[in-house]
């Protein structure tokens, strides 16, 4: 009895240092996702993305499948749109194996086009939102944003 209450404590302590181990994957995940935008690089922030990734700002409501999709029409257009861009994150986030939850602020100011129809106000903007990130096999395989869109646009004089 007591061998056998000994290895499931052990079988125990396992599990839960690879959850927390999981857990601890996930966070280091989205800090190099987030420095991948910091340091305005879109490719290497597409890189943390799965090549099936879906990400979900609910201000549009169309998902973006697929990481060249959330490459080209989220990442590069913030980047090109808000060349100073900051993004971070604004509290302690909340981490499970499989993804993290958190607040973030984001800040530049606009001085790209943020397309053909849409050019620069050179506006400075700040808001906030939470994002909620699912990671698999080491790659995001989800990013749902949420944010006060109105309040963007306002900032921007839209």
């Amino acid at each position: 009895m007591r061998n056998t209450l000994r290895n499931f404590s052990f079988i125990l302590l396992c599990a839960v240092a690879g959850l927390t181990q999981a857990a601890d994957d996930a966070k280091a995940i989205v800090d190099g996702y987030m420095a991948a935008w910091n340091a305005h690089d879109v490719d290497k922030a597409a890189s943390f993305l799965a090549e099936d990734a879906v990400y979900f700002d609910a201000t549009v409501g169309t998902p973006q499948e697929g990481r060249a999709a959330a490459r080209d029409k989220v990442i590069k257009v913030f980047v090109n749109a808000v060349p100073d861009l900051t993004w971070k994150m604004t509290s302690a986030p909340i981490v499970s194996p499989d993804g993290i939850a958190f607040q973030w602020e984001f800040a530049g100011t606009n001085t790209g086009a943020w397309n053909a129809e849409t050019p620069a106000t050179g506006k400075p903007l700040k808001f906030q939102g939470v994002s909620f990130v699912r990671v698999k096999d080491g790659k995001i395989v989800y990013q749902g944003d949420y944010y006060d869109a109105l309040g963007f646009n306002k900032q921007l004089g839209w």
